[in-house]
C-alpha cells in the first residue's frame, strides 16, 4: 500500500501544474490610445482614439504566453479639432470608409523586467499589417480598489501601460507623417 501511495505522489508531483489562462476585457471607461506626431518639424500634434476594444488571454504564472488583440475604431480620432478630424479620417490618412478598424494581434511576449515586457505583434492600419513593439509595463494586478463603492469593478483587473513607434511610410499616406508615438493606458477587467 505504501508503494501504491508513494508511486501516485510522485507520479502527481511530476506532472507539470495545469496553467489556469484567463481571459480580460478593456473597460471602455478607462482606456486611452493618444498619439502623435512631427507636424513637419514646426510642432509636435496630439490626438486619440476613442473606442479601443481589447481582448487579453493571459497565464498570470506564465505571462510570456499570452495573446493580445485589440481593435481600433478609426473613425473615433479626436484631436480637438474638427476638421484635422474629418481629414485624418479621409483617404488622405485613415480612409475610414474602407478601413472602418485599426488592429493590433500580438505574436511574442518578452518579459524585461519584473513588471515590464515587449509584446511584440503586427498592427494593421488601411488593409497593411507592419510589425510593432509595445512596450508595456504593468500597474495592477489584483481586486480594484474601486470595488468597495461600486460593484461593476468586483472581480480581478489588470492596469496597464503601453507605448509604441510605428513608421507610417508602409501605410501609403497621401502625405509624410513619419512616427506615429503611441501612449497606452488601460483597465482589462476579468471575464
Amino acid at each position: 500500500m505504501r508503494i501504491i501511495l508513494a508511486t501516485t505522489l510522485v507520479t502527481a508531483l511530476a506532472l507539470p501544474a495545469f496553467a489556469e489562462t484567463r481571459t480580460f476585457k478593456t473597460d471602455a471607461g478607462h482606456t486611452e490610445v493618444r498619439f502623435g506626431w512631427d507636424h513637419a518639424g514646426v510642432t509636435r500634434q496630439h490626438g486619440e482614439f476613442d473606442r479601443a476594444d481589447g481582448t487579453l488571454s493571459i497565464d498570470l504564472d506564465d505571462p510570456t504566453s499570452a495573446t493580445l488583440e485589440v481593435t481600433i475604431d478609426a473613425a473615433s480620432v479626436s484631436t480637438g479639432f474638427g476638421p484635422l478630424d474629418d481629414h485624418i479620417k479621409n483617404a488622405d490618412f485613415l480612409k475610414v470608409d474602407e478601413h472602418p478598424n485599426i488592429q493590433f494581434v500580438s505574436n511574442s511576449i518578452t518579459r524585461t523586467g519584473e513588471t515590464t515586457a515587449d509584446v511584440v505583434g503586427d498592427v494593421t492600419l488601411r488593409g497593411v499589417a507592419v510589425p510593432a513593439t509595445l512596450k508595456v509595463e504593468l500597474i495592477h494586478q489584483g481586486k480594484h480598489p474601486v470595488a468597495q463603492f461600486l460593484d461593476y469593478y468586483k472581480g480581478d483587473w489588470l492596469g496597464f501601460h503601453a507605448s509604441a513607434e510605428i513608421d507610417t511610410t508602409p501605410f501609403g499616406f497621401a502625405l509624410p507623417v513619419g512616427t506615429l508615438a503611441f501612449d497606452i493606458s488601460t483597465e482589462m477587467k476579468a471575464q
